[in-house]
Order: C-alpha cells, then structure tokens, then sequence
C-alpha cells in the first residue's frame, strides 16, 4: 500500500478541521450572541470530531482505502461547486430560505438518477423540493427560533 490514501486521508481530515475551527470561531465572535447559540453548539461539536479525525490521520491510526478517485472525483465536483457557491454566496444574497431551496433543487436535479426528460420526474423533484424547504422552514423558523441570513425574499 502506497502513501498516497494516508496523505489524502491527512490534507482531507486537515481542511475539514480547520474549515471547523474557522465556523467555531464566526459563532462565537458574532453577534447578536443570543441568535448563535444553536450554531455554537453544532460548530463546537463538528469542531471536536473533525480534530479528533485529523489527529487519528497524522498518527496513521486511521482505515484508508484506495483514496479518491478522478471518477469519484468528477461525482462529487458539481456539488462541491454548487456548495460553495451557496455558502460564500447564494445564502446572505438570496436569503436562506431562497438560497437552501434553489441549492436542494439544483443538487437533487443533478445526482437524481431518474430521466430529465419527462415531465413526471421533474414534478416530483418539485414536490421533494417543497417538501424540503417546509420542514426547513418549520425546523428553523418555529422550533429552534435560528436567525438565519435575510435578503431577497425572506
């Protein structure tokens, strides 16, 4: 077995970790304090595993596979962009809401393996979209009581 997984596994676990000690950081310098205690707590979770990750990588005390493949790769490309885009972007521009719900809908369209050529299959990924953005908007909006980004149309 070669080194090549064992470096991906470490340069992966690496960028995951320091992209959570970066969102770790956000919840808790901003503010109003009050609206970021539910992201405090997940951001703090995500924070401690995706260390403890990185940590079981450098010490090679974790399982690797063969590493990512340029197939595996191209898979997972469209949705990266699509993250990133809503992430860095669509979110505070668009509103969460709007952003979560065209993001869904792109990412679902793209890797759903049913025809988009008929009709049929694009309304249920319409009705799946939907059904998305209501228990979004009933997780976020009434139960946790999150602030979330507010733009264009909520």
């Amino acid at each position: 077995m070669t080194d090549l997984p064992r470096s991906q596994h470490i340069v992966a676990s690496g960028l995951v970790a320091a992209v959570g000690l970066w969102v770790t950081y956000v919840s808790y310098t901003a503010e109003p304090a009050a609206a970021f205690l539910f992201p405090r707590i997940i951001a703090t979770v995500f924070v401690v595993l995706a260390l403890w990750t990185f940590g079981k990588a450098l010490l090679g005390r974790t399982r690797v596979g063969n590493g990512l493949s340029v197939e595996a790769l191209k898979n997972i490309l469209p949705g990266l962009i699509v993250s990133l885009i809503y992430v860095f972007w669509a979110a505070k521009t668009l509103g969460f809401y709007t952003a979560s719900t065209i993001a869904f809908f792109v990412l679902l369209s793209l890797y759903d393996p049913a025809p988009h050529g008929e009709v049929r299959t694009w309304g249920k990924r319409i009705i799946i979209t939907a059904g998305f953005l209501a228990v979004m908007y009933s997780l976020f909006a009434m139960l946790l009581n999150v602030f979330t980004p507010r733009e264009l149309l909520f």
